[in-house]
């Protein structure tokens, strides 16, 4: 009798973005059953992301957790739990699904805060991100963020260091002609010290009125990242103590 086909990583599978997240963290040491502690799900679903291709509820929460273990802001399942926990959407009840409260924990070692923006939001100031920023540099912290813009207008070849160093790992390229780029993450040992003062960010936020995202822009485009007149169609900051 022929052995059945093992489905997942090396079975001639592509693995979707839940599984390929779940598979940066396996390959970081953790655990399935870890990784279903830090999305608060039965470890059985975890392998399900292999094997029936499901997960796409919890991508944005690994997401989340993949890059503060890579910034080392989060290593362990506790801290990583805390950081994906937002991030997960509670089961349907009959009254409808319960909310999902977020925190700011920037001022506890080991953990950090975050805050998203999109196209809209960004075009009116993306309000949401300054307090990340601040409170970070208000604790003496450090800040990293995520660009989501489209491929062809950042000017530097995402495996150069000229870019960020070890940008290839935190490089995620889209169907839809965007590509994400994470500055300020962990470059590796030898590196130095992950993330930008947030002081100094602070000092560039106040400089462009407040819009961190035109910071951001400006920082970029100065320093021949991005193409002059270049939208940023998404963004993500994250703070932390180190």
């Amino acid at each position: 009798m022929t052995p059945r086909q093992r489905r997942g990583r090396g079975g001639g599978r592509q693995l979707n973005e839940a599984a390929r997240l779940t598979q940066v963290l396996v390959d970081a040491g953790f655990t399935k059953a870890d990784v279903g502690r830090i999305i608060g799900r039965n470890p059985s679903l975890v392998s399900q992301f292999f094997t029936r291709g499901k997960g796409a509820a919890f991508v944005e929460a690994l997401t989340a957790a993949v890059r503060e273990y890579q910034v080392g802001a989060a290593t362990t399942v506790e801290a990583l739990r805390s950081v994906a926990a937002p991030h997960v959407a509670r089961r349907q009840a009959r009254s409808g699904p319960a909310r999902v409260r977020t925190r700011d924990v920037a001022e506890t070692p080991g953990h950090s805060a975050m805050a998203r923006a999109g196209r809209q939001h960004i075009a009116s100031g993306a309000s949401r991100l300054r307090p990340v920023v601040q409170h970070t540099a208000d604790v003496g912290g450090r800040i990293a963020f995520t660009v989501r813009a489209r491929r062809s207008a950042f000017l530097i070849g995402s495996g150069w260091d000229a870019d960020s160093p070890g940008v290839r790992r935190n490089v995620v390229q889209r169907p839809d002609g965007t590509e994400e780029r994470a500055y300020g993450n962990s470059a590796g040992p030898g590196m130095g010290e992950a993330g930008f003062d947030a002081a100094e960010w602070q000092q560039r936020v106040d400089a462009a009125g407040g819009d961190v995202a035109a910071a951001i822009r400006t920082w970029m485009v100065e320093t021949g990242r991005l193409a002059d007149g270049a939208r940023i169609t998404n963004l993500e900051v994250r703070g932390w103590l180190p």
